[in-house]
């Protein structure tokens, strides 16, 4: 089974506004509310190419019981752990020609919750995927998910992880299957800029010595590279089409690579699902679905 942790699940409120101007009363076109969180998306997309997942995560208050209605509504079987106190949070997503992002805190986690998460965890074997992704309520330690991953150590679990800074760079010595960074986390951890896809190999490779199996480094428009476990550098180029909405890409590409590794027990086919996948949620108003996907596999070398 898959497994993916969402620590802090949202409530996504996009609005479309036509010529939004900052400081003066706007009306929007239209507006719709998405579950939100990398995990949670990750699991969508898994679900639309044929696969099944568990969410794992905390949820509060009635913006919490929307967003596990949500979720299941989309398909996905969920396991919250419930908070007694606070509200799950509200992300504006503001769509003129540019898209504007405002994203809340969500609620205090205290460490009795995160004690049950990890009993929740304890249950899975070497059969299993966990998906480790996104950012984490305030109230908790960078070092989360690293406690994730050391509760199951030792078990064979294939851990993914898509997440920044030191959130991520914890977990490298567990030697996470895939990490995910995209090309500006990546040079955040190193203080620089990645402009190439020979840039994201050479900087790839570096986590990789620090411990990470997989790499797997996305670059919006300008596609993505991995570095699989044997060392091989795989790159594509993003498939051409018009660019409508750039929240969850990424987990997309996540769901496609696992989706793709699933199917095939292939590095390069797995990279190009989840390149395609990641293309195709970006050319769609939300994520994408198996037939988007599938039209730009098509069209790749594979």
């Amino acid at each position: 089974m898959i497994y993916t942790v969402t620590l802090n699940p949202s409530l996504d409120y996009v609005v479309s506004v036509k010529n939004f101007v900052k400081g003066k009363i706007n009306r929007s076109e239209k507006e719709i509310i998405y579950p939100g969180g990398k995990g949670i998306n990750v699991s969508i997309v898994l679900k639309n190419l044929g696969f099944k997942s568990v969410l794992y995560g905390f949820t509060a208050g009635f913006t919490g019981c929307e967003i596990e209605r949500l979720a299941k509504d989309y398909g996905c079987e969920t396991d919250f752990i419930k908070i007694e106190k606070g509200l799950s949070r509200i992300n504006v997503k503001i769509r003129h020609p540019e898209e504007t992002d405002i994203n809340c805190s969500g609620p205090m986690v205290e460490e009795r919750y995160v004690k049950l998460l990890l009993e929740k965890l304890k249950g899975l074997t070497k059969d299993d995927i966990l998906v480790l992704s996104g950012s984490i309520p305030k109230t908790l330690s960078q070092d989360i998910y690293e406690s994730i991953i050391h509760n199951i150590d030792g078990k064979g679990i294939k851990v993914i992880v898509d997440a920044e800074n030191q959130l991520l760079i914890n977990c490298l010595k567990y030697k996470p299957f895939l990490i995910k960074p995209n090309n500006i986390e990546l040079g955040e951890i190193f203080n620089t800029k990645i402009n190439t896809q020979k840039d994201a190999v050479f900087y790839a490779k570096k986590l990789q010595k620090l411990g990470a199996v997989n790499v797997l480094v996305s670059m919006a428009e300008n596609g993505a590279v991995l570095i699989d476990e044997y060392d091989m550098v795989h790159m594509g180029k993003a498939p051409e089409g018009e660019l409508i909405n750039s929240v969850g890409a990424g987990d997309s590409m996540v769901a496609g690579f696992i989706a793709g590794y699933i199917e095939t027990d292939n590095y390069e086919k797995a990279f190009f699902k989840g390149l395609c996948a990641g293309s195709a949620t970006a050319f769609s108003p939300w994520l994408a679905q198996s037939e988007d996907i599938l039209n730009l596999l098509n069209t790749r070398p594979v």
